[in-house]
């Protein structure tokens, strides 16, 4: 449609005549800018910032134009796509005086305000919207009466400014220095604060005296609420000359609402508060508590900082569960086959909580064990923990302590902070909204200290089944039961949970899992979970046991199931891919040849310790934070001056039994047929591989012995022994630790006869007996039983002379000395 800017058509060419105040002429065309929250009055000069796409297009059309633009107000400032019906057909022609965009694309126009019209018709128009106006004349003549309203009006705006501080004198005199009645009336209109529907009806108003009796009623009314801020003002001041100046504002608020007589909402939220403190159940020293705190919120202002701190308070304690359980399910088959469907393996942790079930149904009431479940990751520690809330009928929590450093976090803040929260212990017992869940401590061995407190001291009352009865919150402060609690608490090692908390726990270690253990883990419950969670059906993939045994023993080396869980994942992905080319009905069976397809080179040995028997080399087993490791020991001899060296970010207790290691040979030079003084024409070197982990303990004492030997000797160690003991200066064998553990890393390396101390007889009955049938244990209690097992000898050949025969050298010496002695003496 194309239109000729500012041009009327001669089709609306019509004229009104009557004795109103205006009369119609003739209609024009104009771009249309709606506005938000703004009346824009003729001979008024108004900045407009316009965002909106339609709205921008106006501005530039009416400035490729004569400038002029038909300016209305949106009756519901929300609206984004404002249609026809959410503007008001009345408003005001205004001319662009600028146009200023800006860098975040919104424009910022200057426009003036020159006559009001009205919007006879929206015409078609996609871009922006394109209107057909009629413009308003003024006609009627001033009069007495029109005299006496601009007095009146000029007189109440001098008194308006002068309570209004927002009003300057510049704009007093401004609006005083106007002449005409129109302009007058349309100035004011625009400097009151009034919403934009009464500056609507003021900019609607037809006849000059009925406009300017409308401005004068408005400007009373303003007059009259500047007076009563005024004095509301004074009154509060007067009341709070020593507070603070946001005190002060919260109390001019409450002078309003006591002025107004507005305080039912608030009496409203204490009433619902007070009938839900009438039904909670609490404990008589919370209920006593609540009430008190609630007497004094009501004598508070509802805005005061003060309040919003005790409804707080209020609020956590109602939100607790102090006496809400659930009901335990004590039907041990039940329970039994919950823990067997969730986690294959781990009787121990298993039958504790059977025994747990037990008590509790012969005995109705009994405290919350404290259970610590102490392994390597992987090893299914806090999956454990959810089974047992299933197993039980509970509700589960889980708080991770790890990298927790403040005592607070248990504890809470005390309520004089700002901001102040109870700690974590009570912040979840809302979340479980009972008070006998299952607990889980997640990582207790990762907390750490600092200036702010220890949290591990903390816990000690938490986890005291003769003191978690009346925990004390510093937020609460008040005494809570934690002794329905079944807390679980899960960590690595021992080493880092302090020993008086470690006394309250009961610990229960969860080894690494067997090899067999891992596949049937595999089959029951990893493959299904990752053909699930991949999208797969059943059929799509299959594993033979060969496979797996393979991804266990060539792509995984751990004492947990997480990497094995990892690489079936990327196995299921690969099958995925296939399925999506291939079609739903692919089937894939994945087998021990095919996994180097789906995960590539293979990235450990298995079933080897060493190629073949070598001197010096001897295999030790190791305890590490996530299970046993085979630990090859390496030495070798060289020509010097009898240094011992040694390489391998050893630490200091390592290092000294390396130490006794030499010392001990060097004690049994002449049995192992070597030289006196071997030691000052030679320097020993022992090396541990993988020089960059940190290696300490005294386990490692027979494993250096041996290599030691073996180098000095030129025997080699047999490959397929494994050994693990401490050793003292005269040979003896001491018991170690994590037996377990290492055994089980003797058997995921392939190695045939372990040999352990004498005095770990007693751990054996730990390690599972399929692992006992293919790992062959040789107790043992002095180094040369260690020496005899483990070096390879000719036929015939012994490695130790008899002790008659092998006098120590320096007791030989000493007797030498004393017989030349006697021989001078008898001489003489």
């Amino acid at each position: 449609m194309r239109i000729k800017w500012g041009m009327h058509n001669d089709m609306f060419n019509l004229t009104k005549k009557d004795t109103g105040d205006y009369s119609l002429g003739r209609r024009y065309y104009y771009p249309l800018l709606p506005l938000r929250d703004v009346v824009v009055f003729p001979n008024v000069v108004v900045p407009l910032f316009v965002g909106r796409e339609k709205s921008i297009k106006a501005l530039e059309h009416a400035m490729s134009q004569h400038k002029e633009i038909f300016l209305s107000a949106q009756k519901d400032a929300k609206v984004d796509e404002p249609a026809p019906k959410d503007i008001y057909v009345h408003g005001t022609v205004g001319t662009v005086l600028q146009l200023l965009k800006l860098p975040d694309g919104t424009v910022k126009a200057l426009i003036e305000g020159k006559r009001r019209g009205k919007i006879e018709n929206f015409l078609h128009n996609p871009e922006f919207f394109m209107v057909e106006v009629s413009h308003s004349h003024e006609q009627q003549a001033a009069d007495l009466e029109t005299e006496a309203l601009i007095r009146s009006i000029n007189a109440g705006f001098q008194e308006y400014a002068k309570l209004n501080t927002k009003i300057s004198d510049e704009i007093v005199n401004t609006v005083t220095s106007i002449e005409d009645p129109s302009r007058l009336a349309d100035t004011i209109a625009g400097h009151l604060a009034l919403k934009v529907q009464e500056k609507q009806q003021i900019l609607e108003t037809e006849g000059l005296n009925r406009r300017l009796e409308k401005i004068f009623e408005k400007l009373r009314k303003e007059i009259n609420i500047l007076r009563v801020e005024q004095r509301l003002r004074a009154r509060v001041k007067k009341q709070m000359e020593k507070t603070q100046k946001d005190y002060y504002l919260n109390e001019q608020m409450r002078a309003i609402q006591k002025e107004m007589g507005t305080k039912d909402d608030f009496k409203a939220e204490l009433s619902e508060l007070e009938k839900k403190i009438k039904r909670k159940r609490l404990s008589k020293e919370a209920y006593a508590r609540v009430r008190q705190e609630f007497k004094k919120l009501k004598m508070m202002s509802p805005m005061s900082a003060e309040a919003t701190v005790v409804r707080n308070y209020i609020d956590w304690i109602l939100a607790l569960p102090w006496y809400e359980k659930t009901k335990d399910k004590l039907d041990i088959q039940e329970a039994e086959t919950i823990l067997e469907e969730d986690h294959y393996g781990l009787e121990k942790p298993k039958e504790r909580i059977l025994e747990y079930l037990a008590v509790q149904r012969l005995a109705k009431k009994i405290r919350g064990p404290i259970l610590c479940f102490v392994g390597p990751p992987g090893v299914g520690k806090t999956s454990l923990a959810k089974s047992v809330a299933r197993a039980t009928g509970r509700n589960f929590v889980r708080l991770s302590l790890g990298g927790v450093r403040d005592e607070a976090e248990i504890r809470g803040h005390r309520r004089t902070y700002i901001g102040a929260l109870p700690g974590k212990i009570i912040q979840f017992l809302k979340k479980a909204k009972s008070n006998n869940p299952v607990f889980c401590l997640d990582e207790v061995d990762k907390m750490s200290t600092d200036f702010r407190g220890d949290p591990s001291a903390a816990l000690l009352e938490v986890l005291d089944p003769e003191q978690n009865y009346a925990f004390n919150d510093h937020y609460l402060d008040l005494d809570y039961d934690l002794s329905q609690i079944l807390f679980i608490t899960t960590a690595n090692n021992l080493h880092g949970i302090p020993l008086p908390l470690q006394d309250r726990m009961e610990i229960i270690r969860l080894p690494g899992y067997t090899e067999v253990e891992k596949l049937n883990i595999a089959k029951q419950f990893l493959i299904k979970k990752q053909v699930e969670q991949n999208g797969l059906e059943p059929h799509n993939i299959r594993f033979s046991d060969g496979a797996i045994l393979t991804i266990i023993r060539n792509y995984t080396r751990e004492a947990g199931v997480r990497n094995l869980e990892r690489e079936i994942s990327s196995i299921c992905r690969k099958v995925a891919k296939e399925v999506v080319r291939n079609g739903k009905d692919t089937s894939v069976h994945v087998k021990s040849q095919s996994i180097h397809k789906y995960l590539g080179v293979i990235k450990f040995r298995y079933g080897r310790t060493e190629e073949k028997n070598t001197v010096g080399v001897t295999t030790g087993l190791a305890w590490t934070d996530v299970g046993g490791e085979l630990l090859q020991t390496e030495a070798t001899v060289m020509p010097g001056k009898g240094s011992l060296v040694l390489t391998g970010k050893l630490g200091e207790v390592m290092q000294e039994s390396a130490q006794a290691a030499l010392s001990y040979v060097r004690s049994r030079a002449r049995q192992l047929r070597l030289p006196d003084n071997f030691y000052e024409k030679v320097d020993i070197h022992i090396h541990v591989p993988e020089g960059a982990i940190p290696k300490d303990g005294p386990s490692a004492g027979i494993t250096l012995a041996t290599s030691i030997v073996s180098a000095l000797t030129g025997k080699p160690v047999n490959r397929d022994i494994a050994m693990t003991g401490e050793i003292t200066l005269r040979g003896r064998i001491l018991p170690i630790g994590g037996l377990k553990e290492k055994i089980l890393a003797a058997h995921r390396g392939g190695v045939n006869k372990v040999l352990i101390p004498m005095e770990n007889k007693k751990d054996i009955e730990e390690i599972p007996k399929k692992i006992l049938k293919k790992v062959e244990l040789v107790l043992v209690e002095h180094m040369d039983e260690v020496l005899t097992e483990a070096l390879i000898m000719e036929d015939g050949e012994e490695l130790l002379l008899p002790s008659e025969e092998c006098e120590p050298f320096c007791i030989r010496e000493i007797r030498q000395d004393q017989d030349k002695s006697s021989s001078e003496i008898t001489a003489h």
